[in-house]
């Protein structure tokens, strides 16, 4: 191939990771931004000089992330079916719009709506991005790829706070506004760049049902966690939620299972590798959702430090995000991603330990916070982009859509019941004499971290150099089902 020709190449490969980047961290910024600005946002909708219950404020971040949740796959098929160029540019349209609406909310029920709306926007976003990139990079450079994709997602999550600090200093409504030109230049700049992956019209229609299934499941179940501290576990409200979170997740699974088209294969997750790493995602995800939001709520309610201060703070942790995920690659082609996923999370419970043994309410920065960040921060760079690019890898790239879709629906589902979790543990005492319960939440996501690793630790060795977990091209096969002759997108 001519020398002119592959840099061309490489720069038209450079030009839609740049794309499908910023629209990633656009959309992953947005699942904890709001984390930092939650008592602000309480203080600006308080009715008679008192803001909003910890309960109800919660709704504002699970909104998002039910949504999301429910909706992730069904995009990443309609993606499959109509072109992923479309939907993802769809996605940005509809996030954009929603953020400004976000911004606007005159009260909390419009804002909690707004980030639903927001919440299609990203799912629509989310899985088509990783299929574009899967399409443009070759074979050998498809793991790299995705890796770096699941990086940026990473690092969105973890710098929220810091970001979320800065913009609440001026108005919470900054963290809805600066996705404005992000969406701007992502629409703009794809239009002219992102590549015309042939759309499959045989591909079936996503299940819609399903989704609903899903939403009404995760939606009881995070609702039932919020709730029950103020109800009481045993009330008829907490127990009908509760039991409505379990036959709606019956009926989806049944659905699943019988459906032409589900919206989750079920038969994905029997190929090696793919179960793990969802498994292994799940529990850590929600371990670290009760870490993000426990320590700004700490900060800010039991130290009494402003949103910018409580950003800067924690600044360290996602200063370590990327860092350690770069230098991590070379071990994961060469051990494998079980023992990095495991020393992750093992470094994650540690952390989670040590702050539950040494926080006290009287403020020791350095002592007591700054090293638990530090290590927890490495333990996400080590297992947060591991797990996602062993999930993706494993499966071909006529699937990547669907399979990054529901591992990014299992880490949405995790957040919402980490977050529930924790609102649950901690109660009404967001304040220093609820020590104690905070301490019991962070032996939660520590044990919650220590869970992920165990499971990690099975995943499969890895490939020869060069190879792919399934052939690439490939229809895929899995157990128990015989794929349509589908061909590969790359």
């Amino acid at each position: 191939m001519p020398v002119g020709k592959s840099n061309s190449s490489e720069v038209s490969r450079n030009a839609v990771m740049a794309v499908v980047v910023t629209a990633v961290f656009m959309t992953n910024l947005d699942l904890w931004i709001v984390n930092v600005g939650l008592p602000s946002i309480g203080a600006g909708f308080s009715s008679g000089g008192r803001p909003p219950s910890l309960a109800a404020l919660s709704w504002v971040l699970n909104g998002y992330a039910v949504g999301l949740a429910a909706l992730l796959v069904a995009a990443g098929r309609l993606g499959d079916r109509v072109s992923h160029r479309r939907v993802f540019l769809g996605g940005v349209v509809v996030f954009t719009v929603s953020s400004a609406l976000c911004a606007l909310a005159p009260n909390l029920p419009v804002l909690i709506a707004a980030r639903v709306l927001q919440s299609v926007g990203a799912a629509a976003q989310l899985p088509t991005s990783l299929a574009l990139l899967m399409v443009v990079f070759p074979p050998e450079r498809r793991i790299a790829a995705a890796r770096a994709w699941s990086a940026v997602g990473a690092l969105a999550a973890a710098s929220g706070p810091v970001i979320g600090g800065l913009l609440v200093v001026h108005s919470w409504r900054w963290m809805f506004l600066v996705n404005l030109p992000m969406g701007l230049v992502s629409l703009l700049a794809g239009l002219r760049l992102l590549p015309h992956p042939p759309a499959r019209e045989r591909e079936p229609w996503p299940d819609l049902v399903g989704a609903a299934l899903v939403t009404v499941a995760v939606g009881s179940l995070a609702g039932a966690l919020v709730q029950a501290p103020a109800w009481g576990w045993s009330s008829m409200a907490t127990c009908s939620l509760l039991a409505l979170a379990v036959l709606a997740a019956a009926l989806f699974l049944r659905r699943c299972a019988v459906h032409p088209s589900p919206l989750f294969e079920l038969s994905l997750f029997r190929v090696p590798g793919f179960g793990l790493a969802n498994i292994a995602t799940f529990v850590f995800g929600a371990g670290f959702a009760i870490m993000l939001l426990s320590d700004v709520l700490w900060c800010q309610a039991v130290w009494h430090y402003s949103p910018l201060r409580t950003g800067l703070a924690l600044a360290p942790g996602p200063a370590m995000v990327p860092v350690v995920t770069v230098l991590s690659g070379r071990a994961v082609h060469r051990r494998g991603a079980g023992p990095v996923v495991a020393l992750g999370s093992a470094l994650f419970a540690v952390a989670m330990l040590l702050q539950a043994g040494r926080m006290q309410t009287a403020p020791s920065y350095l002592v007591d916070l700054l090293p638990t960040l530090l290590i927890g921060g490495a333990g996400v760079g080590l297992a947060v982009s591991t797990l996602i690019a062993a999930a993706v890898t494993s499966l071909p790239p006529q699937r990547s859509a669907t399979g990054s879709a529901v591992i990014n629906a299992g880490r949405q589902v995790a957040s919402a019941v980490g977050v529930a979790l924790l609102v649950t543990l901690v109660g009404v005492r967001v304040d220093a004499a609820g020590l104690d319960e905070f301490r019991l939440a962070w032996l939660v996501a520590a044990l919650l971290g220590a869970c992920a690793g165990v499971v990690a630790v099975r995943l499969p060795r890895p490939h020869p150099p060069g190879a792919a977990a399934v052939p690439v091209g490939a229809p895929l096969a899995v157990p128990g089902r015989a794929d349509p002759d589908q061909p590969a997108e790359a």
